[in-house]
């Protein structure tokens, strides 16, 4: 029997199996966030808030939110 951890991504739980990454547990939660963080319209932060690669190894309990990138128009007022 494979050993498996738990971890949480944007407050769900994820079970994953023991050594997984960080772009395994977002695609597990959501492959959609998965493929945007890929392409550099969203990142991962970790429980304090801090960006943390996708190849980052998991321990059970880590807490992972995933944040999508604000995206403006190049002709948009920033004070608006």
């Amino acid at each position: 029997m494979s050993q498996t951890i738990r971890v949480f991504v944007n407050a769900g739980a994820v079970d994953l199996p023991s050594g997984a990454d960080v772009g395994a547990a977002v695609r597990a939660f959501d492959p959609a966030l998965e493929r945007q963080v890929a392409s550099g319209t969203a990142f991962v932060t970790d429980g304090r808030g801090i960006e943390i690669d996708t190849e980052s190894p998991l321990a059970g309990g880590a807490i992972l939110r995933v944040i999508v990138r604000a995206r403006r128009s190049e002709g948009a007022d920033a004070d608006a």
